[in-house]
């Protein structure tokens, strides 16, 4: 790939996606966690929102730079490739370290303090892919110490801007609100 620093937001999401892909994530595994959070809420509720959702959440610049700084720092600490001490704090996902779940409060606080909720919820109960990654990163040559942290966020964010979706539909449903013209 050329070196450059711009990019558009659609190959922002496609290089987003094919690093995730390339670390055993799917996007329809992060659309599972967002859709589990707010099935109990909707039951009108579909994958494919969820799924747009979290395609339309890895197509955002501040998004697409901590996906891929987080993918790479676990790639090269697989590599064995950082220095001491940070190679084995992020190789062992010490629990009092603490970055990889400030990047991803990063993440889910573009989606307000319920984006930062739904994430604290995921990281403690671990649905799904994050989950899965966390039982991986522990596995001798393995380090998900980011990954699984940036997953959840994203699927928190998903989740939360479904909710936001949806209540926006039903506002519209409301008689008594007159929409209004926004000139911007």
């Amino acid at each position: 790939m050329e070196s450059r620093v711009y990019f558009s937001r659609e190959e922002m999401f496609r290089l987003n996606r094919d690093r995730l892909l390339e670390r055993g994530v799917t996007i329809q595994e992060i659309a599972e966690i967002a859709y589990r959070q707010q099935a109990k809420y909707n039951k009108n509720l579909t994958m494919s929102v969820c799924v747009e959702s979290v395609e339309k959440i890895l197509s955002y610049r501040d998004i697409f730079h901590i996906v891929q700084l987080s993918i790479e720092i676990d790639r090269l600490a697989e590599e064995n490739k950082l220095r001491e001490p940070i190679q084995t704090i992020i190789n062992s996902d010490f629990g009092m370290f603490g970055i990889d779940e400030i990047l991803g409060l990063s993440i889910a606080a573009n989606y307000g303090v319920i984006g930062q909720t739904n994430f604290g919820d995921i990281d403690v109960n671990k649905p799904g892919v994050v989950k899965r990654l966390n039982e991986e990163g522990k596995e001798p040559g393995k380090c998900h110490t980011f990954l699984d942290d940036v997953v959840g966020a994203i699927a928190a964010a998903a989740s939360t801007r479904v909710a936001q979706i949806i209540s926006e539909e039903e506002a519209k449903k409301d008689p008594h609100i007159t929409p209004i013209q926004l000139d911007l």
